[in-house]
């Protein structure tokens, strides 16, 4: 059973709420994706809360709740219950950047949102407390390792300023250069992520992005192999390295 709810304004959308036997088999499907463009487009308060409440508020709970326990991202010193309610606060402060136009799913960007925060916690929790917190095969050893790290060098130029000269040039180079379709969807990855570099890696405070962080968001917001990602890097690769040595030059 299904209840057709007609929400104003101009976007033609109509959204299914779950009755008691619901017929799809994800928690996050069609009419969740559809819930969250409804939820950007309106301009109302009273609007955005009800389709909050009614179409992604246990769905988004079941996400989290899913992650945390997947893989394992628990946080010293706080239970369960504590680190749902953070990650979920922590995603609804995110939600505005998520763009519908791009045709990716908003399930996979939110998973990516919230799995990397946690990850960015706990090594930022590493670092505050000096001890070694297990995450998988993560550990501050693993972190601090260069051969498992990028890096921005500092070679007289700031990281801030490498990333806003970065995405100009990653712009441009969407804009103007023949690209291949995988490479199209790895550069609108790439520029996701460093546009919201702050958020996403929190705890990297020595210009270090932690490479499993990096290729596990490029995978989840491409639906590229690891393989398919590194074939398709060689560009940006070389677009980066040439700005920076321009900028030092």
């Amino acid at each position: 059973m299904t209840e057709i709810i007609n929400l104003t304004g101009n976007t033609n959308v109509e959204l299914k709420k779950k009755g008691r036997k619901p017929t799809q088999l994800n928690y996050f499907d069609v009419p969740e994706e559809q819930a969250v463009v409804r939820f950007l487009e309106s301009t109302s308060y009273e609007e955005r809360n009800k389709i909050y409440n009614d179409f992604l508020k246990k769905p988004l709970d079941k996400m989290i709740s899913s992650i945390i326990r997947r893989y394992k991202l628990y946080r010293k010193d706080m239970d369960f219950t504590d680190i749902h309610v953070d990650t979920h606060s922590f995603l609804m402060t995110k939600i505005e950047k998520f763009k519908p136009s791009r045709e990716k799913k908003a399930y996979s960007y939110f998973g990516t949102i919230c799995k990397n925060y946690l990850m960015g916690q706990i090594i930022k929790d590493q670092k505050e407390t000096n001890r070694k917190i297990s995450y998988e095969d993560i550990s501050t050893s693993i972190e601090n390792n260069p051969s498992f790290s990028y890096s921005i060098e500092k070679e007289g130029i700031d990281s801030e300023k490498v990333i806003k000269n970065f995405l100009i040039e990653l712009t441009n180079l969407l804009e103007n250069e023949n690209l291949s379709e995988n490479e199209v969807k790895l550069g609108h990855a790439l520029h996701d992520l460093f546009e919201n570099y702050e958020s996403i890696f929190i705890g990297n405070d020595n210009n270090k992005f932690n490479k499993n962080i990096i290729l596990l968001s490029l995978r989840e917001m491409t639906n590229l192999s690891t393989k398919e990602i590194r074939g398709s890097m060689k560009k940006y690769k070389t677009m980066y390295y040439t700005l920076v040595e321009n900028m030092v030059k």
